[in-house]
């Protein structure tokens, strides 16, 4: 998936409170803590023809300095400029050959503060098992189990015996694979979707990115929520689809439903070993008109059905053997530039509730960057919830999203609405 111009890479900015943090420190602090998540020393590497997919080896020549830099935030040294000095960070493509991740200490941020930008490949971890890795980061530290760095990789002889006892297993589980490929199917609209409103919205996107942020009272619009029979995720849902018919009512459009595809993750929680990938898309034909209310039960009814058809696997790892020939040929890539499934994504992730501390300075705030292949979907989404805030990042392509402001702004009055509407 990973072969265009904007690479699969999600990351989060940590403002962090004044203190007397330097590039030693970050490093020093990091190079203790890693250890307790074995795949920030691994690299994936292929294996010879009969040997299986590619594997996640240690990498003997693993050096923290590698992984670990600093720069300084873009003038003036505001929000904006931090999030664009953020956003550079994860749009750098990460080394091939080596672990897939990367911290950059950033100086000069908002009020004399700094932060640290953590990045991290998709195909090392999905936003579940991203908290995980921030979780053994982050104080006090994990308590690191000591275990013989760099293990030897596995000799040809027995991945070649591993992939064929998988082909053996796999030929006893097809009716089962079968079963959960149509359910998985199924949570994302099946193979044949209702085409999603022709609009503005889906057009070809280039290879440059634009972020803003949104944020709102979490409690608040938590409670507005619960009040009309839905979740935090609903309420989100219907303020972005609201501000979005915003958009396209400056522009002279209109779309009675906008369509919008969300991850729903295969796992509750991950722990440090325990990473890749484990979500589900589902779709979701979000109103942009109506009574709050109702459009918040017309979401929730919406998300509580697919989400009992999203405890699958997805149709990607079902469909593996297949996906990944048709991918290398650019079947991806065609897909996305043509598709007409969806208008949006939304990603949402449930962070820590109480304020978390790196190396004794106070993280102030937690901010989402998602960056994709956005393949014709000119704005996409990354939602995380940090004590007591919701922060909503909104990521654009520039060249074909100019209205990035009226975005933002759409959100905040739509999420003044939801909040408004939890009070009647």
């Amino acid at each position: 998936m990973d072969t265009g111009p904007v690479p699969e890479q999600f990351g989060v900015v940590l403002l962090l409170e004044k203190s007397e943090l330097d590039l030693g420190r970050i490093r020093e602090v990091l190079g203790e803590r890693i250890p307790a998540v074995p795949r920030l020393r691994q690299r994936l590497t292929s294996t010879p023809l009969g040997c299986g997919g590619p594997i996640w080896v240690d990498d003997p020549e693993f050096d923290i300095r590698a992984h670990v830099h600093e720069v300084a935030c873009r003038a003036p040294g505001d929000e904006d400029a931090l999030l664009a000095t953020a956003l550079s960070e994860v749009m750098t493509p990460l080394p091939r050959t080596a672990p897939l991740w990367a911290a950059t200490f950033v100086t000069g941020a908002p009020d004399g503060r700094t932060a640290l930008v953590l990045v991290l490949h998709h195909v090392l971890s999905d936003g579940i098992g991203g908290l995980a890795v921030l979780a053994n980061l982050v104080d006090p530290g994990p308590e690191v189990v000591s275990r013989h760095f760099p293990r030897r990789p596995p000799t040809a002889n027995s991945l070649a015996l591993d992939a064929w006892e998988a082909r053996l297993a796999a030929v006893g589980r097809i009716a089962r694979w079968s079963r959960l490929l149509r359910t998985s199917m199924a949570a994302g609209g099946g193979l044949r979707p209702p085409r999603a409103a022709d609009c503005s919205l889906i057009q070809r996107t280039g290879p440059r990115r634009q972020l803003a942020v949104v944020r709102a009272d979490h409690r608040r619009l938590r409670a507005a929520a619960h009040r009309h029979g839905a979740t935090t995720n609903d309420a989100v849902l219907v303020a972005v689809a609201g501000a979005l018919h915003r958009v396209l009512l400056d522009r002279g459009e209109s779309a009675d439903h906008l369509v919008i595809t969300v991850p729903v993750a295969g796992r509750r929680a991950a722990s440090g070993p325990d990473l890749g990938n484990m979500v589900t898309p589902i779709i979701v034909a979000v109103p942009t008109t109506g009574a709050v209310p109702a459009r918040l039960a017309d979401v929730a009814a919406q998300v509580r059905a697919a989400k009992q058809r999203a405890s699958v696997p997805p149709p990607i790892a079902l469909l593996g053997w297949l996906f990944r020939p048709l991918a290398a040929l650019g079947g991806f890539h065609w897909y996305m530039n043509h598709q007409h499934r969806f208008h949006t994504l939304v990603s949402h992730l449930r962070g820590p509730a109480e304020p978390l501390a790196f190396a004794g300075a106070v993280v102030s705030s937690a901010v989402p960057v998602v960056v994709a292949e956005g393949g014709n979907a000119t704005a996409y989404f990354g939602v995380l919830s940090y004590a007591g805030t919701l922060t909503i990042s909104a990521m654009v392509d520039p060249d074909h999203f100019p209205d990035l402001a009226t975005l933002t702004d759409g959100l905040r009055a739509e999420l003044g609405l939801l909040v408004g509407a939890g009070q009647e």
